[in-house]
């Protein structure tokens, strides 16, 4: 696995962000089965950052907690099969690797909302992680039945680590 990481704000999370973001992504990878070697970026930023890339990408011009950006087009979300068949689109031609995506993650979100929901601000790196790994199966919570998946999915994810409100 390919993690790139860039710590983009003068916030101090004060916690060890890589090896959460890291051990989030593997158990991730490993509970939705991915078959292959994954490269993802992964930016930890701040409010200002975030709410300029949102109304950049999204149109919605407010500060947001996590923000996913998915390089596969999954039929079904989750379903690896049938990308090696794109891999001129999918994978790095150099390494090989599926090229999942990019997430862009608030510092000064994870301190406000750990605050807000009595968590630990591990938790709330973690929750947001893996929340945007879901997104980057392929995964949304726009239609209740999904979303429901994909919460089950996240729970799971952090249930596995021992990371709990």
């Amino acid at each position: 696995m390919t993690l790139n990481l860039e710590y983009d704000t003068e916030t101090n999370l004060e916690l060890d962000y890589r090896g959460i973001i890291t051990k989030v992504v593997e158990k991730s990878l490993e509970l939705e089965q991915c078959p292959y070697e994954v490269e993802l970026n992964v930016i930890l930023t701040d409010n200002r950052e975030m709410q300029e890339t949102n109304r950049k990408y999204r149109n919605i011009d407010t500060t947001t907690d996590v923000l996913s950006f998915p390089m596969v087009d999954y039929e079904v979300p989750g379903d690896f099969s049938g990308l090696i068949e794109e891999k001129e689109d999918y994978f790095n031609p150099e390494t090989g690797e599926l090229l999942l995506g990019d997430i862009m993650i608030s510092v000064e979100k994870v301190m406000e909302q750990a605050d807000e929901y009595g968590h630990s601000k591990e938790r709330e790196l973690a929750f947001l992680t893996a929340h945007s790994m879901m997104h980057l199966f392929g995964y949304d919570h726009r239609q209740e039945e999904e979303g429901s998946i994909m919460e089950d999915k996240q729970r799971d994810v952090l249930d596995e680590l021992h990371i709990f409100r």
